[in-house]
């Protein structure tokens, strides 16, 4: 007996049910929106990562050298290959590029509610504007795919800052800031205590007294205030939010979105406005997901300066915020029709089950001998709507019963007209 590896997970049938409705869901609203689906590899060079992030990074990968002698990973996220994408094929692409993908990533770490070692994401870029607009279709199409999937205001909040405001900000005080450390640190803030907090500033470079004024200055959030604090550059990147979140109301995001300037987003290729998808309640205690700006990556992977924002709705964090609203689809079979066979009828079973499919049905039929008792209980177990039972006496009289599963009341239809001109004919239509 083989044991599942931690952090992995299996999905039946049942549960595949309804994580497939989310993502059908998820889908579709970026369609909407024009985002076009790309494929991606599941395997990249390590130094690929180790070049974004450092050599420390190599310890939360599936990393290992393949048979050819190379260094090679597990991809834990999508954007440094949709930034290596770009570059590829940069003056042969259509400005903005506008990518989204949905598949699974790898990243050895401490397996906790809503993180595990596998797990999937639909991730949303685009490529080429430096636009506040681009910024506001990011919220906008995660703020709909959320309501498509029957979620409210009530429900969740985008934390919106923007790393130029933090940034400015620390290099405004007369201190030698580590500012990467200390952007760090107020991603942690929400996390620690608010003496540690502090104490993370103040081993980024900070004083005390100016990692406390700093921290209370975020805490206010009053964006005139930190504008006049902070200098030409802080009072720049306040325009830029405030454009953003003026483009979001217009958009249709403007409800979801508040300023919060201790969201910061942990990874540092980020370069603008970031945000994060909370729980509104708290029940679901970490983020949902995020995203944000990341103008400089393409460069630093080769390309031309490409700005580009873009957003990634994990699955786990999804749908626990899904299940604490009350939105997370059944998990439960579904099946339009099962064709029974009694005797000797498998001809025209067929028949039958190849006309509903061509319909757009879900149809099964027997393909394991079994009895009538057996077939029936089978319908049942796959929440079969309708059952056509094919019998050798029934097709004598030019026939076929129909039960109607959830009444379990039955009638008889001439089985040359069956299913006719309907897709989808049930009890109704011949009783």
């Amino acid at each position: 007996m083989y044991d599942r590896l931690k952090g992995f997970r299996d999905f039946y049938p049942e549960e595949m049910s309804a994580r497939r409705e989310v993502t059908d869901t998820v889908e579709t609203t970026a369609a909407r929106y024009g985002f076009r689906e790309i494929g991606t590899p599941h395997l990249e060079r390590t130094q690929m990562y180790v070049d974004k992030s450092g050599e420390e990074i190599v310890e939360e990968l599936y990393a290992f050298e393949d048979k050819g002698g190379r260094d090679i990973s597990l991809t834990p996220e999508l954007t440094p290959t949709v930034a290596r994408m770009v570059v590829a094929k940069q003056q042969a692409l259509s400005k903005p590029i506008k990518w989204v993908s949905t598949r699974p990533f790898w990243r050895y770490e401490q397996v906790q509610q809503g993180r595990f070692r596998e797990f999937y994401q639909t991730n949303a870029d685009i490529f080429g504007s430096t636009e506040p607009e681009a910024d506001a279709e990011i919220l906008a199409f995660a703020a709909e795919a959320l309501t498509d999937l029957g979620l409210t205001a009530d429900d969740f909040e985008f934390r919106v800052s923007h790393r130029d405001i933090l940034g400015g900000l620390l290099r405004s005080f007369d201190a030698d800031v580590d500012v990467r450390d200390a952007i760090r640190a107020v991603d942690k803030s929400e996390k620690v205590e608010r003496e540690e907090y502090l104490g993370l500033l103040s081993d980024a470079g900070l004083s005390y007294d100016q990692a406390a004024e700093f921290a209370d200055l975020l805490d206010r959030g009053d964006l005139d205030e930190i504008a006049d604090f902070g200098g030409d550059d802080v009072a720049s990147a306040v325009e830029n939010l405030q454009n953003v979140l003026a483009a979001a109301e217009d958009f249709g995001a403007g409800d979801y979105c508040e300023v919060s300037l201790t969201t910061a987003r942990g990874l540092d290729y980020y370069t603008g406005v970031v945000f994060e998808c909370f729980d509104s309640t708290g029940e679901v205690s970490r983020a949902t997901f995020g995203g944000g700006r990341y103008d400089d990556l393409i460069e630093s992977f080769g390309g031309q300066p490409t700005p580009a924002v873009g957003v990634a709705l994990g699955d786990a964090t999804l749908q626990l915020l899904c299940q604490r609203a009350g939105v997370w689809p059944e998990e439960a079979l579904s099946t339009d029709y099962y064709v029974l066979t009694v005797g000797d009828t498998r001809d025209v079973a067929s028949r039958i089950a190849r006309d509903l499919r061509a319909s757009g049905n879900v149809v099964e039929t027997d393909v394991a001998g079994r009895s009538f008792g057996a077939q029936m209980s089978y319908a049942d177990s796959i929440n079969a709507e309708s059952v056509v039972i094919v019998g050798e006496r029934d097709l004598e009289n030019g026939e076929v019963t129909i039960k109607d599963m959830e009444s379990g009341d039955q009638t008889t239809a001439p089985v040359d007209d069956f299913p006719g001109e309907s897709d989808a004919p049930t009890y109704e239509d011949y009783e």
